[in-house]
């Protein structure tokens, strides 16, 4: 492998790592906070790749479709949760996997009755259309707009709950909702918001992610599996942890393609079988420092 190369399948790799922890960063927020299975997380990520198609193609323009596709995701986040998440905090993880099923099997169906079940794809903003040169390699503008919005919102999420007031209540409610809601915080409030976030998070990086892999039916499916394996090497309601593993995960992923075809899925779980032999908790899990 060429040095070139080797570039490129590396800012590949960080750049799928670091929208795998949009989806997984709302995926360990819900789970870990409010202690819900929600397996409807990925039909999140597929409804944003299907609203930026959506608004995109009637528009002309992505960066418009994300405009108005993060607010919606945000409304959308918040009916499901009222309608049916919140049923689910007392309830054990069964009914919990239950419920959150049969989520996507509606989201499935929804999804083909509106949009239909062709492959769609999405174009890239033209002031991003170009490539930027690697060595003898070229990368998409488009990646690095990806990969520096990611951090963005790493950096603002991070901020977020280690700098303020909300990020207090979630880190007091992560670890006693009950003495939380003692204090006179409304408990079914915070839980609203993180919910709604978490979907906010995981339909933005599915609108990220359109125009690179296409729009299909079912897309979540993948990518929520890949996010589950992202909560667990970088541990339960860890944000940090979920950043660091969701990078090893896209860089394995990515390098597992490229040196290892025929056994490239296995890699991702070789990563996570490793991880959890060392930390068993995970990298940042609640036996390890900070979140």
């Amino acid at each position: 492998m060429s040095l070139s190369l080797f570039l490129v399948q590396l800012v590949n790799g960080v750049e799928y790592g670091l929208l795998l922890f949009l989806v997984a960063s709302g995926l360990t927020l819900v789970f870990g906070v409010l202690g819900v299975l929600n397996f409807a997380h990925g039909s999140f990520y597929m409804l944003g790749a299907y609203l930026a198609w959506w608004v995109s193609a009637r528009s002309g323009s992505l960066l418009l479709a994300i405009a108005v596709g993060v607010p919606a995701m945000v409304l959308i986040g918040l009916l499901v949760e009222r309608l049916a998440i919140a049923r689910l905090y007392s309830r054990d993880h069964l009914s919990q996997v239950l419920l959150t099923y049969g989520l996507v099997l509606l989201f499935n169906e929804l999804q083909s009755v509106l949009f239909g079940n062709d492959v769609h794809g999405v174009n890239t903003p033209e002031a991003l259309s170009f490539t930027v040169r690697l060595g003898e390699q070229t990368w998409p503008a488009w990646r690095a707009f990806t990969s520096l919005a990611c951090i963005c919102i790493a950096v603002t999420m991070r901020q977020i709950v280690l700098g303020t007031r909300f990020g207090m209540r979630v880190r007091a409610g992560a670890s006693n909702p009950e003495m939380v809601e003692a204090l006179g915080i409304d408990v079914r409030r915070l839980f609203a918001t993180l919910f709604s976030a978490g979907t906010a998070l995981a339909g933005l990086a599915g609108m990220l992610a359109a125009p690179l892999t296409t729009v299909y039916p079912g897309m979540g499916e993948s990518v929520l599996i890949l996010s589950f394996v992202v909560v667990v090497i970088g541990g339960i309601g860890s944000i940090k942890g979920a950043f660091f593993g969701a990078l090893l995960v896209g860089l394995a992923d990515t390098f597992g393609k490229v040196l290892l075809p025929g056994f490239a899925s296995a890699m991702v779980y070789a990563v996570m079988a490793a991880v959890l032999l060392w930390r068993p908790r995970g990298l940042l899990g609640a036996a390890a420092e900070g979140r």
